[in-house]
């Protein structure tokens, strides 16, 4: 096992909280089925704010994973897509999707039974 401190793990940890957070994660997935404008993504995306919808713009484009194109005009047109590193991404935030819908059921259960066996040790 690697040491947490080294840059490997920090690299890895800066890397898996961005693309683990969940708006990234609807962000992207929003802009897997093509490009989009802003209020199209707020659209789609009713329970992100401005704000945070903003933020996780500017944060995907720094990191290479969606490009942002200003078409002059009146007002002017911001359309936002996935890069190939973003489309990149699609397939394995797919798989994760897959796994979270055919394992709910179980995870659902187990909290059930943490959560009993929690409340019978405080009452106790």
């Amino acid at each position: 096992m690697k040491d947490p401190s080294s840059p490997v793990c920090r690299t890895i940890s800066t890397v898996l909280s961005r693309i683990g957070d969940k708006w990234t994660v609807l962000v992207v997935t929003t802009l897997s089925n093509g490009s989009k404008r802003f209020n199209e993504l707020r659209r789609e995306i009713p329970a992100v704010s401005q704000r945070m919808l903003t933020l996780t713009l500017r944060n995907l484009e720094r990191d290479g994973l969606v490009s942002r194109t200003v078409t002059p005009s009146i007002p002017p047109r911001v359309d936002y897509e996935l890069t190939a590193l973003g489309l990149s991404l699609v397939k394995p935030l797919h798989a994760i999707e897959m796994w979270a819908l055919a394992h709910v059921t179980d995870i659902h259960e187990a909290q059930a039974r943490f959560d009993a066996e929690h409340d019978k040790a405080e009452a106790a």
